[in-house]
């Protein structure tokens, strides 16, 4: 990586840093930096802009932000009911939004109105997109094929979604939701992260040192299709027993004599703090912890972040949920167990993912 693209690095990960502090994170003296932000300037990729004030005497301090003329990139997440279109420039700020519902539509009908939204955005913004990052409900393969059982969105093609893309990233909204996590989020410092997410079904992430895991097809990370939950409920993926069939919004419908909900999250989040949840939601919080705790048996991270539904589970039955979690714990790690807190980033964490996955991409080409 060239110095030009290494400090490109440091100020889209730290928005708002100071051109000496970003010279010595990179190794290199002040008139290098001097040099090199100068260039990235004229190349319309980097500019700087007065600090905030501080109140201090002294000479006012410049700090080192995206050109308003720079590249940006497209941050996509598709759910299971709906999209949302984000223009991300360095740093991560989001310029403009777009989004839309697609409750029970085909993948080609869904992939035409995001491509829809996003050519307006690049004609808003003529010349400056250079990327897009997708988030998606399922496993992404190498060759961006979706597989997204819960929606009904099988061997999609992810490239429909721009087809003549100069950069297309994509993958699974809960890893990419981790590796935000440990980016800007409640994981950040943390050694080894694992990130737990519901919506329609339970997903997940390890991030090992700053690298996210995501296995040998793309496919890692599915959690929730471990055979934690009742063999006798047959999971959308084929498998039966799956945990994620014992924790989201269908398990909840279940246990309540409802009918399975078209858009899991959103009946989750109604029913799960009102009276008619009660115990119900308790069953559901005491099965995620011990499936937690297996996984930390397993996997040995320092820190467990919850999103989605199960940041509600925990919110409604945290006493519930750390029995079941410290009852599954090995006994030497019941004293000091990983602590398990809701995402920082919210449900804004898969797209903020995606943004971070396209400008991962990027940076490597700029500079």
């Amino acid at each position: 990586m060239t110095r030009s693209a290494e400090l490109l690095r440091v100020a889209h990960a730290r928005p708002g840093i100071t051109r000496a502090e970003a010279a010595r994170l990179i190794g290199v003296g002040t008139g290098a930096a001097t040099e090199l932000v100068a260039r990235l300037a004229q190349a319309s990729l980097l500019a700087e802009a007065p600090a905030a004030p501080s109140g201090s005497r002294g000479r006012p301090t410049s700090v080192l932000v995206a050109h308003p003329s720079g590249p940006l990139v497209l941050a996509v997440a598709m759910r299971h009911e709906d999209w949302r279109i984000d223009a991300v420039e360095l740093g991560g700020t989001t310029l403009a939004s777009a989004s839309g519902e697609h409750a029970s539509t085909a993948w080609p009908e869904v992939a035409a109105a995001v491509f829809a939204a996003a050519d307006q955005m690049r004609s808003r913004y003529a010349g400056r997109v250079r990327a897009m990052g997708v988030s998606l409900p399922g496993p992404v393969s190498p060759e961006l094929r979706l597989d997204a059982a819960n929606v009904g969105w099988v061997d999609a093609d992810l490239t429909r979604l721009w087809p003549d893309a100069p950069l297309l990233v994509a993958g699974n909204d809960a890893s990419l939701a981790a590796a935000a996590e440990s980016t800007r989020g409640a994981a950040v410092g943390a050694e080894v992260a694992l990130h737990l997410r519901i919506e329609g079904g339970l997903g997940g992430a390890v991030v090992d040192h700053g690298r996210l895991l995501i296995g040998a097809s793309g496919a890692g990370g599915e959690f929730g299709h471990m055979p934690f939950g009742d063999p006798a409920i047959v999971c959308p993926c084929g498998a039966s027993g799956c945990w994620g069939t014992a924790v989201d919004g269908t398990a909840l419908a279940r246990l309540l004599g409802d009918l399975e909900p078209p858009d899991p999250v959103t009946y989750a989040r109604r029913v799960i703090g009102t009276a008619r949840g009660g115990s119900v939601v308790g069953v559901l919080a005491t099965a995620l912890g011990r499936g937690i705790a297996g996984l930390v048996n397993g996997l040995d991270p320092d820190l467990v972040t919850l999103g989605g539904v199960a940041v509600d589970l925990l919110a409604a039955a945290p006493e519930e949920l750390n029995a079941a979690y410290r009852a599954g714990l090995m006994g030497f790690r019941r004293p000091t167990p990983p602590p398990v807190v809701a995402a920082a980033l919210g449900d804004e964490g898969p797209i903020a993912g995606a943004a971070e996955e396209a400008w991962s991409a990027l940076l490597t080409r700029l500079g």
